[in-house]
């Protein structure tokens, strides 16, 4: 496993970390979690709205993981953060969050106002590091500028072969700054294997057999090819876990990048379908978050039943 340092700390993460979008909890994504660890892997990222934070905590525990977790943009109020963080805090079981960050731009609060409360949250020990998630070129510099203390170390955006919009807005700029990009959904959400980019899929599978390799472990590697960015794939099993892992350790040649560059295959990047909205539904995620934590609190009950039970 191959590390890469966040932003301009001098903490070594690894290039190939977790994301845990829409896992609950279930047994078989614990140990995918745990696995994972155990390989090298020492980012794990969850967020407020996923609602699976205790599971997560429970999954880390006793591990060196670095955890990352997201304010959800209904709760960037300064009073409203800091009860987030605490209350995150509390679901993972640990002391403080590593990388605190805000999960979506939310232009109906002042930014300074955000800002403020998570730099208090530094001070407070309750926070390691300030990062931010989907936020534009334009409104990364502007959330940095509202900063008096500390700096953005990371900027979480989606990153795939199929999504490289914000790679190459935000590239150049976040690596003269030093600031980590965090790539979400890095295969695509599985459009890598779709019929519909059979453009993509063809040069991917061209390349994966040449290497001895997996599509997915192609499409992973060519994201680690800059500098200053991390790929977290989610794992929901054992097998996911180490196949994603082996995608760091090695590179592709210039040549094999070149023809994933060339491939004009393309999909509409999640923000651009949910950053026009944010303005109106950033009132109702609160609901969203609740019916997640509901849903993954069965999980863990329904765990904890059946672990009684084997006593």
């Amino acid at each position: 496993m191959k590390f890469k340092y966040l932003g301009k700390t001098k903490i070594r993460l690894s290039e190939i970390g977790l994301g845990t979008w829409k896992m609950e909890g279930r047994e078989e994504e614990i140990s995918s979690i745990r696995h994972s660890i155990s390989l090298g892997v020492n980012l794990v990222d969850t967020a407020e709205m996923y609602g699976n934070e205790e599971a997560v905590g429970m999954a880390i525990r006793d591990s060196d993981a670095y955890i990352a977790t997201k304010v959800s943009p209904n709760h960037f109020r300064r009073d409203l953060i800091i009860k987030s963080c605490k209350e995150s805090i509390k679901r993972l079981g640990v002391d403080s969050i590593d990388l605190y960050q805000l999960h979506w731009p939310n232009p109906n609060i002042d930014i300074k106002e955000t800002m403020s409360a998570m730099e208090s949250l530094v001070d407070d020990g309750l926070v390691g590091n300030i990062g931010v998630s989907n936020f534009s070129l334009d409104e990364l510099i502007e959330a940095q500028g509202a900063m008096k203390k500390y700096e953005i170390a990371s900027n979480q955006i989606e990153g795939s072969v199929l999504v490289r919009d914000h790679i190459d807005e935000l590239g150049s700029y976040c690596k003269k700054n030093k600031i980590t990009l965090i790539a979400y959904s890095p295969l695509a959400r599985g459009m890598i294997y779709s019929n519909s980019h059979a453009k993509m899929n063809a040069i991917l599978d061209e390349i994966a057999k040449r290497r001895n390799k997996s599509i997915s472990q192609i499409a992973l590697n060519w994201l680690l090819s800059v500098d200053n960015l991390i790929a977290i794939p989610k794992a929901s099993n054992v097998r996911h876990a180490i196949e994603n892992a082996n995608a760091s350790g090695w590179n592709l040649n210039a040549k094999e990048i070149s023809m994933i560059n060339r491939t004009d295959d393309f999909i509409r990047p999640l923000s651009a379908q949910i950053k026009p909205v944010i303005r109106f539904a950033a009132p109702f995620m609160g609901a969203y978050t609740k019916i997640n934590k509901i849903k993954s609190g069965r999980h863990l009950k329904s765990k904890t039943a059946r672990s009684s039970k084997k006593k």
